[in-house]
């Protein structure tokens, strides 16, 4: 199963599109917010895929549910925008909570930066931003493990 992360879309849809088209095989795409608008609108774009979204800190009013838990492909997945959990000066915040969620892998974005680690049974990682330096990333959960990659536009 191939799972498509992206974060900080940052009003480039065209990228957004761009992402979701060079992984056809993504039936699942994970947003991890700033540029929730343009999210919700490749959600309808493309109705062949499941999307979850979370917003991030410069999507203004936004009423979505800032952390999420999915299971997908029988793995746990915790995922946010990573402002709450203060990402840009530390990881310890955000590895306690996924840990006490009982997640196999913790995604997050807002420090623009690619971010991918394995940690005592976690997996951390960050896509980078989309849009701004033209990074995504995936997810494949396979044969009951994870791989994670980052890959540039």
């Amino acid at each position: 199963m191939r799972i498509l992360v992206v974060s900080d879309v940052h009003g480039r849809a065209g990228r957004l599109y761009e992402a979701i088209e060079q992984q056809p095989t993504a039936n699942v795409v994970l947003f991890l917010g700033d540029g929730l608008r343009q999210a919700e609108d490749a959600a309808h774009r493309y109705p062949d895929r499941t999307f979850y979204m979370v917003p991030g800190n410069c999507d203004f009013g936004a009423q979505a549910i800032p952390v999420r838990q999915e299971t997908l492909g029988g793995k746990k997945f915790y995922f946010t925008h990573g402002h709450l959990h203060e990402v840009k000066y530390t990881l310890y915040r955000i590895e306690m909570a996924a840990r006490e969620a009982g997640a196999d892998i913790v995604l997050f974005g807002h420090t623009h930066t690619p971010y991918e680690e394995y940690c005592d049974g976690l997996y951390l990682f960050n896509p980078g931003s989309l849009g701004y330096d033209g990074t995504y990333g995936y997810v494949d959960v396979v044969g009951g493990g994870i791989r994670t990659a980052v890959v540039k536009l």
